[in-house]
């Protein structure tokens, strides 16, 4: 147990790590390539995620679940054989997927570019897109030999080579990025393109690690081979049907935002275009889909923590039939979600100035853009772990259902919220598709398991309550430093006031959350102790 204990513990940190710098490299690389193209760097980005998506299907949780279950069996041959075959099987999915991204890198790029006045060319985001196309080959059959490792319980190949991936992709791209654009004053797509280059570098790193963990633990995997009973009679193509029917939900919940940034990245030049804004278009999309993005993404890795935890728990409650459980652990899934996201949502948007300024420029359309964008991560949030409550439950399918109505809604809803609103039209119509995705996801758990919870309710009452509260607080304290030294006009400064003023909000919240007995609730007793540095008993 304390192996199987530290091997999950040692997979949650590599994979918080990876996250984590797939955030913070965000902000040197945007000072050195410039507003004005890291647009660029999203164009290709998007489609390569859901061609990854397609590419991987799911595949690395359905061979560590077919190796775990066949290890348990004591037939160790099928796990290995079915390495084999699936390693074949991403290496073809990998290299279809990388001629298919290749062939329609030129559509999708005539798709995106819709005047002369944008800053880009079709040939320049085709190329671009081409570029990052080549770690298809690569990174799907490195994804599936990570699950032949953790069906052994072993997860430590996972979280270092994932670890080691993003830290080359990340050297690789700002080295790469910084000697073309500052060092030799080449040109931006160059920089662009070796930068989304990057993956595939990062994916032969990540690979080397698990080549070393492979001849590291080969005598152990050859010695219980060797043990094999081989008495399942396992055939391939009935695992591989298993495999389809439940990776294809885990696609969609994996692709939900690129599925809804795609549509933006389609649609969006169009409608800016119809109303005579093609200068600004790309501009402002690159804050829609890209650094305003990445920003009110942070609060929402929380939900992405809580679905994967989420998930085998229900399951066990499920097939037990232990439905009081369940629901227990249903209500205090949406009150943590709540307790967590909400005022961490709203603290973004009341200091976007800042942050904005902070990270990346000074900007009053950026930081608009992220006051208005950071509620949504509320709605991310949410359906996450709806949709990891229907995993848990087996209706996977509802997910397939709900998503592509949100997304309909989405692309309905997007060209006339554009032309009316601009970059707000954007973000409306994301609000409501994923509110649609949501309402069914909700509605579909509240007919299943019969889930209703007068508790839930009152208790976000009472989150949203604490959080206006701490809002009200957090906008005078600002105010005040405003008055009290000037605007806003340095990266120091805004690093100061958003500091300040982040102290005022935790600190508030903290205390009533502590006052009023919701902390302790919905954090365990072992909170309480932290209440006596918030002069509470």
């Amino acid at each position: 147990m304390s192996s199987l204990m530290k091997g999950t513990a040692i997979l949650t940190i590599g994979m918080f790590l990876s996250k984590v710098l797939g955030l913070i490299y965000i902000f040197p690389f945007y000072a050195i390539v410039g507003s004005e193209n890291v647009v660029l760097y999203q164009y290709a980005y998007i489609p390569y995620t859901i061609m990854l998506s397609i590419a991987i299907s799911g595949a690395p949780v359905a061979v560590s679940k077919f190796v775990s279950k066949y290890n348990s069996l004591g037939d160790y041959d099928a796990g290995r054989r079915l390495l084999k075959s699936g390693l074949l099987t991403m290496m073809v999915t990998g290299f279809l997927t990388f001629l298919l991204l290749n062939l329609l890198a030129t559509p999708i790029a005539e798709i995106v570019i819709r005047s002369k006045d944008q800053a880009f060319t079709v040939e320049q985001v085709s190329s671009v897109i081409r570029w990052v196309s080549f770690a298809l080959i690569v990174v799907p059959f490195m994804s599936l030999w990570r699950g032949f490792f953790q069906g052994y319980g072993i997860m430590e190949p996972t979280a270092y080579s994932q670890l080691i991936e993003q830290i080359v992709r990340i050297v690789f791209l700002l080295c790469a990025s910084f000697t073309v654009m500052v060092l030799l004053k080449g040109k931006a797509e160059t920089a662009i393109a070796l930068s989304v280059f990057a993956a595939f570098i990062g994916a032969l790193g990540g690979l080397f690690v698990l080549f070393y963990f492979w001849k590291k633990h080969l005598s152990e995997f050859n010695a219980l081979r060797s043990q094999s009973k081989g008495n399942s009679n396992i055939q391939l193509k009935e695992i591989y049907w298993e495999v389809i029917q439940y990776s294809i939900p885990m696609i969609f919940v994996g692709i939900a935002n690129p599925l809804f940034q795609l549509v933006d990245m389609l649609t969006f030049n169009n409608a800016m275009k119809n109303i005579g804004m093609s200068e600004v278009s790309d501009l402002y999309l690159s804050m829609v889909n890209f650094t305003t993005h990445k920003v009110v993404i942070i609060p929402v890795m929380l939900a992405t923590s809580l679905s994967l935890a989420l998930v085998p728990t229900i399951t066990k409650y499920y097939n037990n039939g232990e439905f009081q459980s369940l629901k227990g652990a249903m209500d205090k899934s949406y009150q943590i979600l709540f307790f967590i996201t909400l005022p961490a949502a709203i603290g973004i948007s009341l200091l976007s100035y800042e942050i904005y300024f902070l990270l990346y420029e000074e900007s009053e359309m950026g930081a608009t853009v992220l006051a208005h964008y950071a509620p949504v991560a509320i709605l991310f949030a949410l359906f996450q772990v709806t949709a990891a409550l229907l995993q848990g439950i087996d209706y996977q399918k509802w997910i397939v259902f709900s998503l592509l109505t949100g997304i309909l809604v989405k692309l309905m809803l997007n060209t006339p919220l554009i032309e009316w609103l601009q970059t707000d039209g954007a973000i409306l119509s994301t609000a409501i598709g994923y509110t649609v995705s949501i309402v069914i996801n909700i509605m579909v758990l509240k007919k299943v398991l019969n889930y209703k919870s007068k508790m839930v309710v009152r208790r976000i009452l009472l989150i949203v309550i604490l959080t206006a509260v701490m809002s009200i607080c957090v906008f005078l304290a600002h105010k005040g430093l405003i008055l009290l030294f000037g605007a806003v006009e340095s990266r120091f400064s805004s690093l100061m006031v958003a500091l300040i003023c982040v102290a005022v909000g935790v600190y508030v919240y903290a205390f009533l959350s502590f006052k009023v007995g919701l902390a302790q609730k919905l954090l365990g007793e072992r909170i309480s102790r932290i209440s006596g540095k918030f002069g509470l008993k």
